[in-house]
């Protein structure tokens, strides 16, 4: 066996999988980014339209979940 032929074997994903795995974890980062804060200034109050927002709510999972549809997309994608 040729050692090309041995390294072709080795390589499960191509360039385009790759490409695809990183916009996966792009959106996953993107929805983990819109689902953090609603810190409050006082402890005390609790303001319940920065913690319930349509982008924490909503929003967010949505696109983490997208994210992890391209990552499984990006997984079985033939090379």
């Amino acid at each position: 066996m040729s050692q090309a032929n041995n390294k072709k074997s080795l390589q499960f994903f191509s360039k385009s999988n790759y490409t695809w795995m990183l916009i996966g974890a792009a959106l996953i980062l993107v929805g983990m980014l819109l689902m953090s804060g609603g810190k409050s200034a006082d402890p005390n109050v609790f303001n319940p339209n920065e913690v319930y927002s349509f982008r924490r709510i909503t929003l967010a999972p949505i696109v983490i979940i997208a994210g992890f549809i391209v990552e499984v997309y990006a997984i079985f994608k033939k090379s």
